[in-house]
């Protein structure tokens, strides 16, 4: 589990490298190209991963190529990020954009949501050996073919950044983006916090259901394929919310919630026995998550201004990202695998304090730029 674990989190050490890379296209060059190239970087990483010969066939290359295909992926996703947050942020409808722009969470978590379902339906039609010979290339090989869908999509997309913006010398720039140091600080420490807190009650949650609460795996990927699902109905809803209440509110009940309940729900769910009582517990986590997750993108894009928008959102989400919310699961089962798993949910509790501490810091009013 560890070594899985830590190829897992080595695709998020690619993920600052394509935050800068994607981001500077996007202001330089345009929203629309920047997600063409992650879409067809993504599309070719799931590619090689579906079609990777095993190691019986080419030996040590098996695991160095797989290694470099989830770093070619986590290039991808780092440079995504930003460009669709900028993007959905943009074209957004003024005073619905907190509305609008959580459906960036409603698709990543339809993703896991869809990764899921792919993972109980192969678990109910295969059996062990066949899912570990071949059966695995199976997610990759249809993320492939949804990538090529994505990629088409996105050739149908309007562009929304303007050339004069693209043209200033700025755009783009590590310079630019050192004038707007402080914004860029402030999205380090909530989304250290939030993507920890993501990743904990998301990704290791179905690993932590069976390894410490004692489930079968095929009752606790039934668990968070209807957590999942459920969290990304509400998503709109919580967005809708912030942009009545503000995204500083929203941030500030994440902060506060995530700080007094993540020790509790946590220390339950290591004895919980009952499914609909885990069922429980996770919603109520992600609901607490809710308030982070459906305003990420606008909340970001608010605080760059327009020539170094992509780049401001999409480097300081993938650096804390990758440290914090890429190494989750290695962090989790690391302790776990000592003894201290409880030092683990005390972890992210201390982050989900700092969440609280910057969201102080924001513009009452919840805004920044105008988009």
């Amino acid at each position: 589990l560890l070594q899985t674990a830590g190829v897992f989190a080595a695709g998020f050490l690619m993920r600052p490298i394509g935050g800068w890379l994607f981001g500077r296209i996007a202001d330089k060059h345009g929203r629309k190209k920047s997600m063409l190239l992650s879409v067809c970087m993504m599309c070719f990483g799931s590619l090689v991963i579906a079609c990777l010969p095993g190691y019986e066939t080419i030996g040590t290359w098996a695991p160095a190529l797989l290694l470099l295909a989830r770093l070619f992926q986590g290039l991808s996703v780092g440079g995504e990020y930003g460009t669709s947050a900028t993007y959905m942020s943009e074209v957004a409808v003024e005073g619905r954009k907190g509305f609008y722009a959580s459906f960036q969470y409603v698709t990543l978590i339809g993703g896991q949501l869809l990764a899921l379902l792919v993972v109980v339906v192969l678990q109910h039609t295969m059996e062990d050996a066949v899912l570990r010979e071949w059966g695995w290339r199976i997610p990759f090989a249809l993320g492939a073919v949804l990538a090529v869908v994505a990629l088409w999509l996105c050739r149908q997309l309007d562009e929304t950044s303007q050339q004069e913006t693209r043209a200033l010398k700025e755009a783009g720039s590590l310079k630019g983006l050192w004038r707007n140091r402080r914004a860029f600080i402030m999205v380090l420490g909530f989304t250290a916090a939030a993507s920890l807190c993501f990743y904990t009650f998301t990704t290791y949650m179905q690993k932590y259901l069976v390894n410490t609460a004692g489930m079968h795996a095929n009752v606790a990927s039934g668990i968070m394929t209807a957590a999942l699902f459920v969290f990304m109905l509400i998503q709109p809803l919580i967005g809708a919310l912030s942009d009545k209440i503000g995204r500083r509110t929203s941030m500030l009940c994440f902060g506060s919630l995530a700080t007094i309940f993540t020790v509790p729900i946590l220390s339950a769910l290591q004895n919980v026995s009952s499914p609909y009582a885990a069922f429980g517990l996770v919603m109520c986590a992600l609901l607490i998550v809710s308030f982070y997750t459906s305003i990420s993108g606008i909340l970001k894009a608010e605080m760059f201004p327009a020539q170094v928008r992509a780049l401001g959102v999409g480097l300081s989400y993938a650096v804390a990202n990758a440290i914090f919310g890429g190494s989750a699961e290695y962090v989790a089962l690391s302790l776990k695998s000592i003894g201290m798993e409880t030092a683990f949910f005390w972890y992210v509790t201390l982050m989900a304090v700092v969440a609280f501490l910057v969201s102080l810091t924001l513009h009452r009013k919840g805004k920044g730029m105008r988009l």
